[in-house]
């Protein structure tokens, strides 16, 4: 048998093909588009199925099953996404169940928010299938996924963890891309580091050798001068009490033993941005601290969850596989 994940992302669109042990047989991707509408962004899903098939030597029509994780908010019953934050706004609704699982020929699809694919996959790929976790991703955006009592919470619209969207900051000095202030996303999520970064030196007035003015500024920049440069050190320390807040919320809302970290601005910082985290954790959580760390499935830990939601009927649970 074989199955299909898609990792939709506001950056990057992932497919692979697997067999029933999970393993990998094909992959592709490609850039997400920016519009001109949703549809695009649909055609550029089912091209990249396609094509992960093409290179897993399967055709499409003898997948059993399909996991997608992809950006939100979700629209369930309407099998799609619904004026996703961080894409153009032309880009308002984005069919995904209903074209894939005409593709594949089967209506086994399971959509879900790409961070609880992301604690599915955390699940099943762990030695302890841990029944109390969460998966935050701080990436372009940030959100959990968190499985309370081996049930991976997803509300009834599929929109539960999105706590990217928690307010953290009452003062509301950011704006988030869904125009709400005072978001984490807001402050710590790659896309909105670089504006922060210029919010905070308009108030400090520090002298810093960071490239603010240039359209091309970007965490990256942030992050490589760690160390070099007093400012962005200061904008580090910043983004690393932001960061502890919202890792300290998710603990007292849902109380996991674990706290699984991933997204490219984690994964590519850990000293930066995990560690202090886990240094300001037990200051801040009044209930159990969990063990924090670094996702081990590096930047496929979405990917490889929708293709575990395949095999396990959307659980993660490997008794189901």
């Amino acid at each position: 048998m074989y199955y299909v994940g898609v990792d939709l992302g506001a950056t990057n669109v992932r497919a692979v093909v697997g067999d029933g042990t999970a393993s990998i047989l094909g992959s592709a991707s490609t850039d997400t588009p920016a519009g001109p509408a949703g549809i695009a962004v649909t055609e550029a899903v089912l091209a990249v199925i396609r094509e992960a098939c093409s290179n897993a030597g399967v055709d499409p029509g003898d997948v059993e099953a399909a996991g997608i994780a992809s950006i939100g908010p979700l629209d369930l019953a309407a099998g799609a996404v619904s004026n996703p934050a961080n894409l153009p706004d032309s880009i308002d609704t984005i069919p995904l169940t209903g074209p894939i699982s005409e593709l594949l020929s089967t209506d086994r699809v399971h959509l879900h928010n790409d961070t609880n694919a992301g604690v599915i996959g955390e699940r099943f790929h762990s030695d302890r299938n841990p029944d109390d976790m969460a998966y935050i991703t701080i990436s372009t955006g940030i959100g959990a996924g968190v499985a309370v009592d081996g049930h991976v919470l997803s509300g009834w619209d599929g929109n539960a963890g999105e706590v990217g969207h928690m307010t953290i900051d009452p003062e509301g000095t950011m704006t988030c891309g869904c125009g709400r202030d005072g978001h984490w996303e807001a402050y710590c999520s790659g896309h909105n580091v670089p504006e922060y970064a210029r919010t905070l030196l308009d108030r400090t007035g520090m002298e810093t050798r960071l490239p603010v003015d240039d359209p091309e500024f970007s965490a990256k920049d942030v992050f490589d001068l760690a160390g070099e440069d007093e400012f962005a050190d200061h904008v580090i320390d910043r983004l690393a009490r932001w960061n502890a807040i919202g890792v300290a919320n998710v603990c007292h809302a849902y109380a996991p033993l674990v706290v699984s970290l991933g997204g490219a601005v984690a994964l590519n910082n850990p000293e930066l941005v995990v560690d202090p985290i886990r240094e300001r954790l037990a200051d801040m959580v009044f209930v159990n601290v969990p063990e924090l760390r670094l996702t081990e499935l590096g930047d496929e830990v979405v990917v490889k969850g929708a293709l575990a939601s395949a095999l396990t009927g959307g659980t993660g649970d490997r008794t189901r596989a």
